[in-house]
């Protein structure tokens, strides 16, 4: 969802929950059973969204790593091979948490003769902070 249907949705929350309160208390229904029901299905709607959300960006990220992954196996020796859309192979292993995976790419890729230093050392530091990263969260 985009930001304009982002807002175009908070706009009409914002008009219907008053609505739905005064519908709610002219036919009897007490306010907190309207609040409570009405909490409770934007809590569905935004775990759904959220949850679609994060699905679809693993898909994309799985997809480029496939696509990555068959360019290396096709052409090693090639450095260019290592990046899908601008972004490394390791980059992408480090999106999924596989870093194991990630630290022997970054050192094929280092070995290539072609593969610029400035590259090697940004993956490495990507590296280093997913490991500083798992040892805070773990």
């Amino acid at each position: 969802m985009n930001y304009a249907a982002s807002l175009a949705v908070v706009a009409v929350l914002t008009f219907f929950f008053p609505l739905a309160v005064r519908v709610g208390l002219y036919y009897d229904v007490p306010r907190s059973w309207v609040v409570t029901v009405l909490g409770a299905v934007l809590t569905f709607v935004a775990a759904t969204l959220l949850i679609r959300w994060q699905v679809g960006r693993y898909r994309t990220t799985a997809d480029l790593l496939e696509l990555a992954r068959a360019q290396v196996g096709a052409d090693p020796q090639n450095p260019r091979a290592y990046f899908v859309g601008g972004e490394h192979l390791a980059g992408l292993l480090l999106r999924l948490d596989r870093r194991r995976e990630a630290a022997e790419v970054i050192d094929r890729y280092a070995r290539l003769g072609g593969a610029r230093e400035s590259e090697i050392v940004s993956l490495r530091e990507l590296l280093i902070q997913a490991e500083r990263r798992q040892k805070r969260g773990g």
